[in-house]
């Protein structure tokens, strides 16, 4: 399968999300060696846990699945560039490239706020490699979806 492929299995994932109301519009995939291994989405509101976000839900599931802590040799394919919370997950679980969809300044355009926390943190620019952007209007198609939806912000 293609990237593109990969990242509509992610977009799925939030749009199942996103119509059942466990959260905000991020899916994720987790693929090694070409095979889809986990996909998850964002579930912050129906667990009612604020680390549930789409990339922790995926890896959890990617964990268990491979018996492992370690997913050294994977992708990551999320609808949303991750959080700072999310994009350390991903460096704990040795994630090898991370694809998006959406950008920090595109989550903050429907409620969410990412931004705020990457103007604390910052070092994005030192991370040269490890995420690229992909499918982006496919993703922004999915965030107005959510956008006209009933949805709580959080």
């Amino acid at each position: 399968m293609t990237p593109n492929k990969y990242m509509q299995i992610a977009i799925d994932e939030a749009r199942e999300g996103i119509r059942n109301g466990h959260g905000g519009p991020f899916g994720t995939a987790i693929v090694k060696n070409g095979i889809l291994i986990a996909s998850g989405h964002n579930r912050v509101l129906i667990n009612k846990d604020p680390t549930c976000h789409g990339e922790v839900d995926a890896i959890r599931k990617a964990c268990q699945k491979l018996n492992t802590h370690d997913l050294s040799g994977s992708e990551l394919y999320t609808t949303g560039e991750p959080c700072h919370m999310c994009l350390c997950a991903c460096m704990w679980a040795n994630i090898s490239k991370i694809y998006y969809g959406c950008t920090i300044e595109d989550n903050g355009l429907i409620g969410f706020r990412d931004d705020k926390f990457d103007k604390i943190f910052g070092c994005r620019d030192k991370l040269e490699g490890l995420m690229t952007k992909i499918d982006r209007k496919a993703c922004l198609e999915l965030f107005e979806e959510y956008k006209n939806l009933y949805h709580k912000i959080y």
